[in-house]
């Protein structure tokens, strides 16, 4: 994907004061849904992440452009990948930057990045049916194209309902995008035309609906929002504790819906949980924090994380400015 100038000044810093992931997941005691690092070197771009249903603890994920047609099984209590899955009968992907989790156990590829800004004509979706062994193997996918109503964009976000198998898209742009849906059925047989539905105030760079489907969550580079998720007729609750993260590029729910997982991209990259907010999947807010918009966006969610995380944002948007300034002299 396209790095904007801002993200990589900004990404000097982040190591420095960044709060370090939970050591528990990549020690292989069984608590992945803690957290973990992926630690397979083919992974250096995780651009999506989803959590599978037919394996618990196993979380799929892909790189961004570059890697070819593959999604990796990856066992969260150990961070090693115990399965990459190659894709047939589709074309080269191109830009592919989310995965989601149908009914039926149907994985979901979104090939919807577009590093020329929003110029490609349409883009596409893969689907695939999971797995039932976690083994390396090739497994022939349906192929969709997909352009949008309004015009080409680039995006980075991909959600199905896992009720009515819907498939929608949320743009990425710095001053907000939109959620687009698709149709009640993807079709193989011609193009299928995403339409906006509703506002979306975040730049976006993944998103995920709740196993209950009532919520959903947006995730951005320093923050994120969460939605009652109304069948796509999205309602804006409040904020997310977006854990601060090198390149922040993925978000899913745990399978029994209590925490979100959030993802980065780079080697070695770590996987962090934080608990849902709003009571979604049947978990509770945490003593109220985190699920509202006063209690910001950045930060994990203990007092002390949050004011390195808010003194990390604060200084790397000074640094931002502070070049944004020199290059326009």
């Amino acid at each position: 994907m396209r790095r904007p100038f801002a993200l990589l000044a900004g990404a000097l810093l982040v190591g420095a004061f960044a709060v370090p992931a939970p050591a528990s997941a990549a020690d292989g005691d069984g608590k992945g849904d803690q957290g973990f690092t992926i630690k397979d070197s083919r992974i250096a771009e995780s651009s999506g992440l989803a959590a599978s249903r037919m394996h618990p603890g196993i979380y799929w994920t892909h790189n961004d452009s570059g890697d070819g047609p593959y999604i990796y099984a990856v066992d969260s209590s150990t961070g090693k990948t115990v399965a990459r899955v190659t894709l047939s009968g589709i074309g080269a992907p191109r830009d592919t930057e989310a995965i989601s989790i149908g009914p039926g156990n149907q994985i979901y590829l979104g090939d919807i990045g577009d590093n020329l800004g929003g110029k490609w004509p349409y883009v596409w979706i893969y689907r695939l049916p999971e797995p039932k062994k976690l083994v390396d193997q090739t497994v022939r996918a349906t192929q969709y194209v997909v352009k949008y109503t309004d015009g080409a964009r680039n995006a980075e976000s991909l959600v199905v309902d896992p009720k009515t198998g819907r498939a929608y898209i949320i743009d990425k742009n710095e001053n907000g995008g939109h959620l687009y849906e698709g149709p009640a059925r993807l079709s193989t047989s011609g193009t299928n035309y995403f339409k906006p539905v509703a506002t979306v105030d975040l730049w976006a760079t993944d998103a995920a609906i709740s196993p209950d489907d009532r919520q959903l969550a947006v995730r951005g580079y320093f923050g994120g929002i969460y939605y009652d998720w109304n069948g796509g007729r999205i309602k804006r609750k409040g904020r997310l504790n977006v854990p601060l993260q090198g390149q922040g590029e993925s978000i899913t729910y745990t399978v029994d819906g209590t925490k979100l997982m959030y993802g980065s991209e780079g080697a070695d990259s770590s996987v962090q949980a934080q608990d849902v907010p709003g009571g979604a999947g049947g978990s509770k807010s945490p003593s109220g924090k985190g699920s509202s918009d006063a209690s910001g966006g950045i930060g994990g969610g203990a007092a002390g994380n949050l004011k390195v995380g808010a003194l990390a944002f604060a200084v790397v948007a000074a640094v931002v400015f502070g070049l944004r300034r020199l290059r326009r002299r």
